[in-house]
């Protein structure tokens, strides 16, 4: 994956970031939508591209768990 845009780069090291945390914090917990979160966030920006989509991805896995609580 080429990166054009630096962009790009700095938004999936942060989401890469919260993954880690979410991933860490679902571990310790037993929790799984945390981890699952955690682990899609860590990985999706390699197989995103486009910018707009990357970021509203991130998001809305982000604010997944506090919705969807089991």
């Amino acid at each position: 994956m080429a990166v054009d845009n630096p962009a790009i780069l700095i938004w999936s090291l942060l989401f890469g970031i919260f993954g880690l945390g979410f991933f860490t914090y679902g571990k310790r917990q037993g929790a799984l939508i945390p981890l699952g979160v955690g682990l899609t966030l860590m990985i999706y920006p390699y197989f995103v591209s486009n910018l707009a989509l990357l970021v509203c991805i991130g998001i809305a896995l982000i604010l997944l768990p506090y919705f969807l609580k089991l």
